[in-house]
């Protein structure tokens, strides 16, 4: 069954993706990005196979290549003759095929949207492509992803107050920030406190977020204190 808290891109995607050819010319693909204000277009094959993508800083860096000087000829001793021929192909490339980004960060319509959103971080990226086998399926932009965040969540199943402190147990101990915690944990009514000593205070906004994920708690009361400096040093 879906989760649909955590929803996979064949439902987030955006399947009608514009896409151009290799051969589009440079002038062409600016319009386009500028016309329809999209800030990269997939490059596909006469089958569908995704080839690269051009994107606002492949058009940045050619623009940027027209500044170019020629290097002296100390520094053409030194330099890599394919690194320089690479530049020089991205920089005066006429079509889509010489300036395109050739590796493209792309996933399955399996993949989960904590997935996606893991890749966009890790990569610094703004939109991932959808492959079947390598033909484009559709695009997930970091827009699409925060959809994620606006689907109603799962209605939590009723739980008891001791079976939410054990799931509200366990979640503190995958997480080692919360060792900064010397406390105890009760929970009346699917409302948990806490009480004792916070030895780290900026763990606490964490641990309030942590608890309120488990399901079943309806609240969190944080009695802590800060830690005594003399039962710190003894720690």
């Amino acid at each position: 069954m879906p989760d649909i808290n955590n929803p996979t891109a064949a439902s987030l995607m955006t399947r009608s993706v514009v896409s151009i050819l290799a051969e589009t010319p440079v002038r062409e693909i600016a319009l386009l990005l500028a016309e329809r204000s999209i800030s990269a277009v997939p490059v596909v094959d006469s089958q569908g196979q995704v080839l690269g993508l051009v994107t606002e800083a492949d058009l940045v860096r050619r623009l940027a290549g027209l500044a170019d000087t020629k290097p002296g000829w100390l520094a053409r001793m030194f330099a890599d003759p394919s690194g320089r021929a690479e530049r020089y192909a991205r920089t005066h490339g006429a079509v889509a095929r010489d300036i395109m980004t050739e590796t493209v960060v792309s996933v399955a319509e399996t993949a989960t949207a904590a997935e996606i959103a893991h890749l966009m971080e890790e990569r610094q990226i703004r939109r991932v492509l959808v492959l079947d086998e390598g033909r484009l399926m559709g695009l997930v932009s970091r827009a699409d992803l925060l959809r994620a965040l606006t689907t109603p969540e799962a209605e939590a199943l009723p739980a008891g107050d001791d079976v939410i402190r054990e799931a509200v147990l366990e979640a503190l101990r995958l997480e080692s920030w919360s060792t900064g915690y010397y406390s105890s944990v009760a929970v009346t009514g699917g409302v948990v406190s806490f009480e004792g000593f916070c030895q780290v205070p900026g763990t606490r906004r964490g641990m309030h977020v942590l608890v309120l994920g488990v399901p079943g708690v309806r609240g969190v009361v944080d009695n802590t204190v800060p830690m005594p400096t003399a039962y710190m040093a003894g720690i």
